[in-house]
């Protein structure tokens, strides 16, 4: 619409029902929607790494105790020959199972030999045995039936029988034998001794 020239310009004015039209055809813009958080599926969702836990210190072990052997008994004393097998050997009544000789032997070859003998007789479970040893180069070496004492005297040195009677009283000896004493003149007077052995114990070997 034109303005006839000398008018003023005036501030147009919409027309109320025109502005309704307009308002009506116009589709007003969609607001913006914020992005949705992108869902992954829980199968291809990264595990989380578990916490590696810190390992309780082990004690050490403890090395098992060492059974040490035990300590061999000692053998019991020698008791001598009872009251009976005394007086039997006395009088050279007694059954000799076994004997040994050692004549000819060192002093250091009639110990093991002696003692091996004593082992084998006790473990066939053999009781009276006759140990022979000489009655070496002292003219007094005789009989005797006193006690133990008269088989150290100055007239009955012969060092083999001698070195017997203290064999005897070592504990390796004193296990297999429980006592001793000079033998009847019929097997051999004071150059032999009777030797009673212990009883074998035939438990578990």
């Amino acid at each position: 619409m034109s303005r006839k020239t000398g008018e003023k310009n005036l501030p147009l004015v919409p027309d109320p029902e025109l502005w309704d039209i307009v308002r009506a055809a116009v589709t007003p813009l969609s607001r913006r929607r914020k992005p949705k958080a992108l869902l992954v599926p829980a199968e291809e969702a990264p595990k989380p790494k578990p916490l590696l836990k810190k390992a309780k210190p082990q004690p050490a072990p403890i090395a098992p105790a060492l059974k040490l052997p035990a300590k061999p008994s000692t053998p019991p004393p020698l008791t001598g020959l009872d009251r009976r097998t005394t007086q039997k050997l006395s009088r050279g009544k007694a059954e000799i199972e076994a004997r040994l000789d050692l004549h000819g032997f060192s002093v250091e070859l009639a110990r093991v030999e002696l003692r091996r003998f004593l082992m084998e007789a006790r473990r066939e479970g053999l009781r009276t045995i006759l140990v022979i040893t000489g009655k070496g180069e002292s003219p007094f070496a005789r009989h005797t039936l006193h006690g133990k004492d008269t088989w150290h005297a100055p007239e009955r040195m012969g060092r083999l029988r001698r070195a017997v009677t203290d064999w005897f009283e070592e504990p390796e000896f004193r296990a297999h034998i429980s006592g001793f004493q000079p033998a009847h003149p019929r097997h051999g007077g004071g150059g032999a001794y009777y030797v009673r052995l212990r009883r074998h114990d035939r438990g578990p070997q």
